[in-house]
C-alpha cells in the first residue's frame, strides 16, 4: 500500500516536505523500518516519532489506507 506522509523539523529536511513510500507490512514499526532503509539519515536521529491521524502512534499500530501519517523527529526545549 502507498501511503502520503508529512515531515517536520530536521525529518522535513531529509526526506523534503512529504513523501510517498511503499509501505511493506501494516504496522507503524514496519514504516519506521521501511523510511530508515530508504532515508539512512533518519536513522541518526536519536529518535523519531510517527503519528497517525494527529495521534502518536505505538509500534505495533495498523496503519490503514487513507490514515495521515507524519514524521515527528525528537524535541528539545529549554
Amino acid at each position: 500500500m502507498k501511503i502520503n506522509i508529512l515531515a517536520f523539523g530536521i525529518a522535513r529536511e531529509i526526506v523534503g516536505s512529504s513523501c510517498t513510500t511503499e509501505l511493506t507490512g501494516l504496522l507503524v514499526q514496519d514504516l519506521k523500518r521501511d523510511l530508515g532503509a530508504q532515508y539512512p539519515r533518519l536513522k541518526q536521529l536519536s529518535s523519531f516519532m510517527i503519528a497517525v491521524n494527529g495521534v502518536y502512534a505505538q509500534p505495533e499500530q495498523v496503519i490503514n489506507a487513507g490514515d495521515e501519517v507524519a514524521i515527528i523527529p525528537p524535541v528539545s526545549g529549554g
